[in-house]
């Protein structure tokens, strides 16, 4: 079979759609597999052995629509399923199987916390749209993909150890997502380990204002330095991983780096923390529970739309630090 993956957005999203990949190229090896997402996610794809080309589009399918069509595809396997994957799929009048969103029950969590959603992760649902060519999920997947260029040395580069320094990814698109700076400071006094901050250029200036806040002696600021590819290198060779809930999350759960995960006003009830399903107990999910308010929105806004931003003030840094700085 020749056959289409479609994701468009966004990292943690793209990532996690690479195990159905993985398993179709395992459980059938003579299977060419294409996939189309936007232009600026290329690099979380390129290095995918499994994956035979990848398909470009900036804004509109239609910039490569009739390249589409000419690869006469036998399957397209829709796991973003909105109003542009939908023309696509008339477009090229393909067999097709797309996953469920299930974006009322998502809503009425939301709107009026009450909560109808299956208890089960995003790529169980992802593998869900290609039960009907027999890909079965067995629990396991590739490593996401580094080139070799972007493979970095961190004691040259960076003066550390391998497996002796923790990574925190200080980023995330929406505020209500990332932990506020003066928790941050107030987590890392009770760490000893160095620490290396990990984000983009965005995030250069916030990542400076927590070393000036901070007496711990050993914090670097990488934030905007490395490429994403480089960034998971970083993280890859990590004590532990530190993050909000974001795409650098879901990159980190494909390698073997025990993950402390912090929520503000998302929640994992929506299926999208750490994808280890033979390995849960190598990361950790902390949140505050029994606040009326949250969540506020699927994917987080700017302000805490009540002006509290309990969902991370009100956190336990040493719970979380406990966490970070165990052996396990």
């Amino acid at each position: 079979m020749k056959v289409l993956v479609v994701r468009f957005s966004s990292i943690g999203d793209i990532v996690l759609t690479k195990p159905v990949v993985s398993a179709i190229k395992k459980q059938f090896p003579e299977t060419e597999i294409h996939y189309l997402t936007k232009n600026v996610f290329h690099s979380l794809l390129s290095e995918d052995p499994n994956i035979r080309m990848i398909h470009g589009i900036d804004k509109s399918i239609n910039e490569k629509i009739e390249a589409l069509k000419s690869e006469k595809f036998d399957w397209v396997i829709d796991l973003h399923n909105n109003l542009r994957t939908k023309s696509l799929k008339f477009k090229l009048r393909t067999k097709s199987s797309t996953y469920t969103k299930l974006n009322i029950r998502k809503w009425f969590l939301v709107k009026f916390k009450f909560n109808r959603l299956p208890n089960k992760h995003v790529v169980d649902r992802y593998f869900e749209a290609v039960s009907v060519l027999n890909v079965k999920n067995d629990g396991t997947y590739d490593n996401f993909q580094i080139a070799k260029l972007n493979q970095v040395d961190v004691s040259a580069e960076l003066n550390l150890i391998p497996s002796q320094y923790i990574t925190v990814a200080i980023g995330a698109q929406y505020a209500t997502k990332r932990m506020p700076v003066e928790m941050m400071v107030a987590l890392f006094e009770k760490i000893k380990q160095p620490i290396i901050l990990i984000g983009g250029k965005v995030d250069f200036n916030t990542a400076q204002e927590i070393i000036d806040r901070s007496n711990h002696p050993e914090i670097s600021n990488t934030c905007g330095k490395y490429n994403i590819q480089q960034s998971a290198d970083i993280v890859r060779q990590s004590a532990k991983l530190l993050t909000n809930d974001t795409g650098m999350m879901h990159i980190a759960a494909t390698f073997n780096v025990p993950i402390v995960s912090v929520w503000g006003s998302t929640v994992p009830d929506f299926g999208m923390y750490p994808y280890r399903p033979l390995k849960k107990e190598s990361y950790s999910i902390h949140q505050v529970k029994g606040l009326g308010c949250r969540p506020c929105s699927k994917i987080g806004f700017q302000a805490c739309p009540k002006k509290h931003f309990n969902c991370m003030k009100q956190q336990n840094i040493e719970e979380i630090a406990s966490e970070l700085v165990s052996k396990k």
